[in-house]
């Protein structure tokens, strides 16, 4: 009999695992793949891997006008391929001499719910039965396949498939203009891809402030990305060649590979979920958002497949160490989703935290902005990236409810803001503190600043 049951083993998953030996608890980890889910394996690191190499590419590329003298760079995509799999493999091997180390007993196998405190577990030869106080389900998300566009793996693809693309696509179209979406549209355009993307909505990066897309969009298009906004896509032919164009016939595109990226489902079904009494609303499962707990007392659900979250890594450690903290001491220590930081890691990257203006207005606050450009900041123009700007949205009067940074290390940047709106800091509080001369940071000292009513530059 096993204290914590943890159905998956992503970051939710193993979070829990690990946070659970924190008091001692004996823990069962189920996981059907390789420990580390979507975020290790199929998202977050090798994403960000990819990212990396055609970054450093576009700064060799450019590095003539730091006074650096270089023959002509290329990019050797399998070389890159093979750096994407040696970090995934080493923090896989990492994580999993982590779990030994904290006596977390690891069962492969498929995992499903089979009664109140019972998961049974379809390993190679057979069945066997787990028993536990407490079950965690974290089993996470899979790409959304799109009516019209079935995955083959070779011209129509997911993020999954194209994370190991074995030589670069030539012309790619992604359906789809969201944080998935304009990452790859950024990778591929910086290592000479040509690249258009189809958004459904007006807005790149929905659900971000709309200033902070259409600086995005302007610095992709400048390093030649084509995007149709408004209008879904429609899947063309063209004797032997692959059109993607506009529904309703216009603005088509001959492209290579299509890479479908409009979002993840959650992996619920096959779980056993009738037997303790569970539905789902379209696949997600409601919780108990102070203790992560479902309407099955002693069932807990983590991560993506948890309805009405943000569907972040981080998101999932959070929720993890609220469930296991309500499952070790009795008491709740709900996540702050309000100062939950969210980056787009493209070129240049785009962060935020707290509420946008039209969210702040939705919830009926009376709220003023002030942004600073990165445009005259020292510390951006010696890297020679200052485009971009630093946003702070305060109540009247009141604290700081929202953030944006989009420029030059801003999944870095926001993280100074997250503490001050999680601490609901008011303008002229936060502005009191001075940031160091020259850094990109001053660009937040600057707006806070501004935002206190007593703007410097």
């Amino acid at each position: 009999m096993y204290d914590v049951i943890v159905v998956g083993g992503g970051p939710g998953g193993y979070g829990a695992a690990l946070y659970a030996r924190n008091f001692g608890l004996s823990v069962a980890l189920v996981e059907r793949d390789t420990i580390g889910g979507t975020c290790l394996l199929r998202g977050c690191i090798p994403a960000k891997s990819w990212l990396q190499s055609a970054e450093v590419y576009s700064t060799v590329r450019s590095a003539r006008d730091f006074g650096v003298i270089t023959g002509d760079p290329r990019f050797d995509w399998p070389v890159a391929l093979r750096r994407k799999d040696r970090i995934v493999k080493g923090l896989v091997r990492g994580l999993a001499g982590l779990l030994r180390y904290r006596k977390v007993d690891v069962v492969r196998g498929t995992g499903h719910l089979a009664g109140v405190g019972k998961v049974e577990v379809e390993e190679p030869g057979g069945f066997r039965l787990l028993e536990g106080r407490h079950v965690i389900l974290a089993t996470g998300s899979a790409p959304v396949e799109l009516p019209g566009f079935p995955f083959d793996g070779q011209r129509i693809v997911s993020s999954d498939h194209a994370l190991d693309w074995p030589e670069r696509p030539g012309r790619v179209g992604i359906v789809g203009g969201g944080i998935v979406g304009c990452e790859f549209a950024s990778l591929l355009a910086d290592v000479g891809s040509e690249v258009v993307v189809f958004e459904m909505l007006d807005q790149l990066i929905p659900g971000f402030e709309p200033g902070a897309a259409r600086e995005l969009r302007k610095q992709l298009q400048r390093r030649g990305v084509t995007f149709v906004l408004g209008s879904g896509a429609e899947l063309g032919t063209s004797g032997d060649r692959t059109v993607l164009q506009a529904a309703g016939g216009a603005d088509g595109f001959e492209v290579d590979t299509i890479l479908v990226a409009v979002g993840r489902r959650p992996v619920t079904d096959g779980l056993g979920l009738d037997t303790v009494g569970l539905g789902t609303d379209r696949g997600f499962l409601r919780v108990d958002p102070d203790t992560m707990q479902t309407a099955q007392a002693g069932v807990f659900a983590v991560g993506d497949i948890v309805a009405g979250t943000p569907g972040l890594a981080h998101g999932a450690f959070a929720e993890a160490v609220s469930a296991i903290t309500f499952i070790a001491t009795g008491s709740a220590k709900p996540v702050d989703y309000r100062a939950l930081p969210s980056v787009v890691y493209t070129h240049p990257e785009v962060a935020a935290v707290g509420l946008t203006e039209a969210q702040a207005v939705a919830a009926g606050l009376e709220v003023e902005s002030h942004d600073h450009s990165f445009f005259g900041v020292g510390r951006a123009r010696i890297i020679g990236r200052n485009r971009g700007f630093v946003k702070i949205l305060n109540e009247v009067g009141g604290p700081i409810v929202g953030a944006t940074v989009v420029g030059p290390q801003a999944g870095e940047l926001i993280h100074e803001l997250m503490y001050m709106v999680g601490w609901e800091a008011l303008p002229e509080e936060a502005a009191a503190f001075v940031h160091a001369h020259p850094t990109l940071s001053e660009a937040t000292g600057e707006t806070l600043m501004a935002a206190a009513g007593l703007p410097l530059h």
